[in-house]
């Protein structure tokens, strides 16, 4: 007899749900939590679980998530707008984990987890493959499919192979064997002019002026790189710190923002010595929350816990430099 999968073992707890299934990212969805997300949700439609939805809470701000959307027709609601959503459903959590600080603990029951950030621990889910070392959640999805001998439809192929390339900086960042290989079967199934179109829109003519503002921000100490953006879109903090991590001679990044429930931090890193995610939890250590991944990690600090605009700066830099000459220069 056959040792079943991790889809199969997936389908057969799902099975039993009282009620809907709803999918659910972290809250502001970027592309490879998309594509994951909806690449799961037409493997479980495949299965014949058709009370399946995607749900996530707050809002989704890149140029190229909001343009997946469109090319894909992807059947994302609001948790606001899902007026069904209940304490009798069940909940798949995709690119995310119960206990992070990006994934609102919506009504239902989370019976299961599929993420590549750093494991959270047991939170009583019925089903979990949760892999750090993995650059991205689309590279799992992916796997699904392939070992259960689905060949996923263009479209699917071409989000996912998106994921891909997003969540690893085009296989340069955090990449495994698990991204490579499924990169390279998805490549011959996806919609490569699909692709270039969505790499075309991955940035507004507004961010444009948003970026000018905060490059000018921009202070450097040795291999560090600071920068503070004007915005309370989380999306472009990386995007930006992205950006400034490819300057000569910078290999760690910090971006923040401020808004008025706090700051929130974006850390980007290509060092071999400093992990992004070791960083960022140094930063917020007794004042915030934070984590993720050695190249990229995401942090947030409530405001009451700084008292003024110079303060802010002044202690993460401090901190962040502390950090660094500690890690040894």
């Amino acid at each position: 007899m056959d040792t079943p999968t991790k889809l199969d073992v997936l389908v057969d707890i799902l099975k039993d749900a009282p009620d809907e299934i709803f999918i659910q990212p972290h809250n502001v969805p970027d592309p490879d939590a998309i594509s994951s997300s909806l690449g799961l949700y037409y493997l479980l439609n495949h299965k014949g679980l058709k009370k399946v939805r995607i749900v996530y809470d707050l809002e989704i701000e890149k140029t190229n998530s909001l343009k997946m959307l469109e090319l894909f027709k992807v059947p994302m609601i609001r948790a606001a707008d899902a007026h069904t959503l209940g304490t009798e459903d069940w909940a798949v959590l995709v690119d995310a984990q119960k206990g992070n600080a990006n994934i609102t603990d919506l009504p239902t029951d989370e019976v299961a987890v599929i993420d590549h950030h750093q494991y959270m621990g047991n939170q009583g889910y019925r089903f979990e493959d949760v892999r750090p070392e993995t650059g991205s959640c689309s590279a799992i999805i992916a796997e699904y499919y392939f070992e259960n001998d689905i060949v996923p439809p263009r479209e699917i192929a071409t989000a996912l192979l998106y994921g891909i390339f997003m969540d690893t900086s085009d296989l340069t960042r955090g990449a495994n064997t698990l991204d490579i290989d499924m990169f390279y079967k998805l490549y011959n199934l996806a919609d490569i002019p699909m692709i270039a179109e969505l790499r075309g829109n991955e940035i507004s003519k507004k961010d444009l002026a948003l970026y000018a503002e905060a490059f000018k921000t921009v202070e450097t100490y040795d291999e560090l790189g600071f920068l503070r953006l004007t915005s309370s879109n989380d999306s472009l903090l990386g995007a930006a710190g992205d950006i400034v991590v490819s300057v000569a001679g910078v290999n760690i990044v910090v971006a923040y923002a401020i808004r008025d429930t706090g700051v929130k931090l974006s850390v980007r890193s290509t060092s071999p010595r400093i992990k992004a995610n070791d960083l960022v939890r140094y930063l917020v250590e007794g004042t915030g929350v934070g984590g993720g991944h050695d190249h990229m990690a995401g942090g947030f600090i409530p405001i009451e816990k700084l008292t003024s605009d110079r303060l802010i700066d002044t202690f993460l830099k401090h901190r962040a430099i502390a950090f660094y000459e500690g890690a040894g220069k």
